[in-house]
């Protein structure tokens, strides 16, 4: 088996490889002819145009992964079973689990890898795919630091218009404390024109303000022209953190993130559900091929297209139980990790059923 083995592998993986640089290229075909006035309004180069769609292939083969394996199973499966390959394996006794054994080997391998290319590839590809899009495009014109709004810690809310960060400066700030016992009580709150960081001592500094304490109806009002805060919880790199999109993190600064707001008595629900949907869904493949291999290395009634469509649904389903799953995973109803892992649980025991009754 050997020797059958390695020829039912190579021919796997050269059909996934062909299937994923064909269903990226039309994609990326159809991509372009959609943006085609806006590179020519914009007079983008040539050069940066193939830039942004390098950039753009990583996002696009995560998606079709998936989809590749599984019609890379099918047409490999399937050919042997016309050309009567299929029949000769069986006849020397062996059974359909082990046939599909160099394919689910050969789809873990590819599953395993698409964590590492989803989780750190993909991230760094989106990075840049935006920063053409703004420097050229002019799609998405927000200053990366702007608006950011977050909980310190359980009391404290910080509020800043933008930040700098090439001079490590946030503008236009508001820091808000609430009584620890009732939180509906403000304590005290700061106004400041700026907040620069003092990298010798590792403290913000407020500038060119007013600071306010409450007691009850009653407050007390102090200007300032520097105020040291040195009781703040976030460095200037969490403030870029803050405005990079889930799509943009690995799964590191994801992690990352899920700690610093746990420390700050966040919720870091939906944090916690991009980090392990990312892990999940990179495990598609092997759901799709344990559902796709036993219906075509059986010949049945309705042919190949009936196959084909069967496994569309099926992987059609599953996405949008994942995007269910995903919804009242981020209302509160699910436990993140439940919400994420939901649709890959359920779908294998599924397709172990299927499996199952295929030998029969």
């Amino acid at each position: 088996m050997k020797i059958i083995d390695k020829y039912l592998i190579k021919q796997f993986l050269q059909t996934i490889a062909f299937g994923l640089l064909g269903f990226t290229f039309i994609f990326i075909v159809i991509d372009a002819m959609e943006n085609l006035d806006d590179f020519i309004d914009q007079s983008v180069p040539a050069l940066k145009i193939i830039h942004y769609y390098v950039v753009f292939s990583p996002e696009i083969i995560r998606l079709m992964t998936p989809v590749g394996v599984l019609f890379a199973a099918l047409f490999t499966a399937g050919k042997a079973a016309n050309l009567s390959e299929l029949t000769a394996i069986k006849a020397s006794g062996v059974s359909l689990f082990r046939f599909m054994l160099p394919f689910l080997i050969t789809t873990f391998i590819v599953s395993f890898f698409s964590i590492y290319f989803s989780g750190y590839v993909v991230p760094m590809a989106n990075k840049t795919k935006l920063n053409i899009e703004q420097e050229f495009l002019k799609k998405n014109i927000t200053f990366s630091g702007s608006n950011i709004y977050f909980q310190d810690s359980k009391q404290r809310i910080v509020s800043i218009s933008f930040f700098d960060n090439n001079s490590n400066r946030a503008n236009r700030v508001s820091i808000q404390d609430f009584n620890a016992s009732d939180l509906k009580q403000m304590q005290s709150r700061i106004d400041a024109t700026s907040l620069s960081y003092d990298t010798l001592k590792h403290i913000w500094v407020a500038n060119n303000g007013i600071k306010r304490d409450f007691y009850g109806r009653q407050q007390k009002a102090d200007y300032f022209t520097s105020l040291e805060i040195s009781n703040l919880n976030f460095s200037p790199a969490d403030l870029l953190q803050k405005q990079t999109r889930p799509s943009e993190m690995n799964l590191s600064e994801l992690n990352d993130l899920v700690i610093s707001q746990k420390n700050a008595g966040n919720d870091p629900t939906s944090t916690l559900i991009e980090f392990h949907s990312r892990i999940a869904f990179a495990m598609t493949s092997v759901i799709v091929v344990l559902f796709g291999l036993p219906i075509s290395a059986n010949k049945r009634k309705g042919g190949i297209a009936s196959q084909v469509g069967l496994n569309i649904l099926v992987t059609f389903l599953y996405l949008v139980f994942m995007k269910v799953s995903q919804a009242f995973g981020k209302n509160g109803s699910l436990n993140p990790i439940i919400t994420a892992w939901l649709a890959n649980f359920l779908f294998m025991i599924a397709a172990a059923i299927n499996l199952w009754r295929a030998r029969q």
